[in-house]
């Protein structure tokens, strides 16, 4: 959804407190391929606060999604791998749990929303009985008292008629309905983390609007912290917290999101926020959208310093060389780039 970040919410949060509920801490997850090793999240931490938002910003093929379906282990071994880090939950690591311990986890405690409802959706199923699975599962309800909590989820997100949508199958609903549908699922068992990818993909403009109120409703009532992975810049200024940037399965850039769209410290992230269209007054003409040249490098040949360099305006031959260490370049804003201090003064 594009949105002007000169328009947008940015209200300033408090830092968050306490110990972290989640920590990914150098994961790396790897794939053996015929053409070789493609290291598809390459060293990658981060933390999540309870109640806080987390935007994961980049191009399409950086690493979002392997970084979602590596925190809920869903991630096919062979050919996948977890080639090192560790994912802890509650202090406790996830990849050292057995399958089975991992299933209480998944759904549980940590849910998620994938990107296209209507494949995530059994066609043969109610939604009912959908919903319903994994609430008698993990809860240990009666089916009658199960269907009674699935109810009550639909109500929570919104929608109408909840007894009778209990009955239909997937076809029968829209596809901001199937959305809704998806996330009253994912906070059925009331999980503490919440991952998001791609939650308003395909939608319309005003059903993507409302799907994005109701995540902010919901983290507001159950306190519930959230991965919102995307790549739209507009929906991360007006909900996140703090914005991770990845670029070729490394993180590039992480702060706090008034920080980030106000000083943005890498020559990525700001390719990618002069791509946002920009509001005008009526008879004004809209400034071209910039591009940023090239495509992101594959992933199982990397060169051997920075990932971004071939694509990067400002790029030495020490970023051909080496590749940049993750400093932080203000208080609390991280940045992976040898040049940063060469960067001119952000314009938002």
């Amino acid at each position: 959804m594009p949105v002007d970040t000169e328009e947008a919410r940015f209200e300033a949060r408090p830092a968050p407190e306490g110990e972290p509920l989640l920590e990914v801490e150098e994961l790396r997850t790897y794939f053996d391929t015929r053409d070789g090793v493609v290291k598809a999240v390459d060293g990658l931490s981060f933390t999540l606060h309870p109640g806080e938002i987390l935007g994961v910003v980049g191009e399409s093929g950086c690493g979002k999604s392997i970084t979602s379906l590596s925190i809920m282990r869903l991630v096919p071994q062979p050919p996948a791998r977890f080639a090192g880090g560790a994912i802890r939950f509650k202090g406790q690591d996830l990849l050292q749990l057995s399958e089975q311990e991992m299933r209480g986890v998944r759904g549980n405690e940590i849910s998620m929303i994938f990107q296209d409802p209507m494949s995530s959706l059994n066609p043969v199923l109610t939604i009912g009985d959908q919903l319903t699975e994994a609430i008698i599962l993990h809860k240990g309800l009666s089916q009658r008292a199960a269907m009674e909590r699935a109810k009550e989820m639909l109500q929570l997100v919104q929608i109408p008629e909840p007894q009778r949508r209990l009955e239909e199958y997937p076809h029968q609903l829209s596809g901001g309905m199937r959305q809704r549908v998806m996330i009253a699922m994912g906070l059925a068992c009331e999980p503490k983390v919440l991952i998001a990818d791609e939650p308003t993909t395909a939608l319309d403009v005003t059903i993507q609007a409302q799907i994005l109120a109701l995540m902010e409703e919901i983290r507001e009532k159950l306190q519930t912290a959230i991965i919102l992975i995307t790549h739209d810049l507009g929906v991360v200024a007006e909900m996140a917290d703090r914005v991770l940037v990845m670029y070729a399965g490394r993180k590039v850039e992480e702060a706090e999101v008034v920080e980030l769209f106000e000083r943005p410290q890498h020559p990525y992230t700001r390719g990618l926020m002069a791509s946002i269209p920009k509001l005008v007054e009526p008879g004004e003409t809209a400034p071209r959208l910039a591009e940023i040249p090239g495509i992101v490098p594959t992933l199982h040949a990397l060169p051997p310093g920075c990932t971004f360099a071939e694509r990067c305006a400002f790029a030495q031959e020490r970023c051909r060389r080496e590749y940049p260490p993750l400093e932080e370049k203000r208080p609390g804003h991280f940045a992976a780039c040898w040049e940063s201090h060469r960067l001119p003064e952000w314009q938002p």
